[in-house]
């Protein structure tokens, strides 16, 4: 449709410098969630600055660990074009790869401190969720992860605002906004997981919750999408992926529960 014009994927210009609203947006995620993270330990009788020392770990090895983990499925194409390879700013960060970096960094920063890594998974969970839910409107404004076709009738039928519906014309077409979709999913998931946070579940339960909830939505989500890194010609590793989580945080939820391994519980204030 004549007319329509994206929106600038670049949100400052000083020179040959360029800074692109996918990783502004992303920071703010990131920060946004960190300020919840560190309200709520300081709550759960840590100390303040805890999780500043976790996300200057935590935040750059993710972001390595999630393109590591795009680049090497979509492999066909970095090969011939390596020099693509660190240009994250044009998207191909893919969730599943930082969340590896970001607990496996957490295992090995928890135990140096000495504190549980569980606590502070528990405490980190919404906080994951704020990134996700903020960071897909990177997405958005690269007119990236999105869905199938479809006609601004149905876009205009959810009545989204107009900048969303015209940002979703690429090329001539109009596609499901799935990055909006998880962006709600990931919202809501928010709320859960804070209201949880009441229930005085075991430790540990609140961050296994997080991936059930996450990993459900991204499932259905992943299958509307049009950009699915595959594991096959017909497999989403996504969706793959999702079960896997599921099905070993309802393990371990039951596991830890019947074995006695989960002795504490979110609202305890030891370490």
């Amino acid at each position: 449709m004549e007319g329509i014009q994206p929106l600038n994927p670049i949100a400052l210009e000083l020179g040959s410098l360029r800074i692109h609203w996918y990783g502004v947006i992303i920071g703010f995620g990131a920060l946004l969630g960190l300020w919840v993270a560190m309200r709520e330990s300081e709550r759960r009788g840590l100390k303040k600055d805890l999780f500043v020392d976790l996300i200057l770990f935590a935040i750059p090895i993710a972001i390595v660990c999630a393109r590591i983990y795009y680049v090497l499925f979509e492999w066909g194409y970095y090969s011939q074009h390596p020099a693509d390879i660190p240009k994250i700013w044009n998207g191909g960060l893919a969730i599943h790869g930082g969340l590896i970096g970001a607990v496996i960094t957490g295992i090995i920063f928890s135990r140096i401190r000495k504190v549980s890594f569980w606590k502070l998974a528990d405490i980190a969970a919404p906080s994951i969720l704020i990134g996700q839910a903020i960071g897909r409107w990177g997405n958005f404004m690269n007119q990236e992860a999105h869905g199938g076709p479809v006609s601004r009738a149905f876009l205009e039928s959810l009545h989204l605002p107009a900048f969303i519906i015209n940002q979703m014309y690429i090329d001539g077409q109009y596609y499901h906004p799935t990055f909006l979709y998880e962006s709600l999913w990931s919202l809501v998931g928010i709320i859960i997981l804070i209201s949880l946070r009441r229930a005085n579940l075991l430790r540990g339960e609140l961050f296994l919750s997080y991936i059930i909830w996450y990993s459900i939505g991204r499932f259905f989500i992943e299958g509307m999408r049009t950009d699915s890194l595959m594991l096959t010609s017909s497999l989403r590793i996504a969706q793959v992926i999702s079960i896997v989580l599921i099905l070993t945080a309802v393990v371990l939820i039951i596991v830890r529960r019947t074995k006695g391994y989960a002795n504490r519980h979110y609202l305890d204030s030891a370490n």
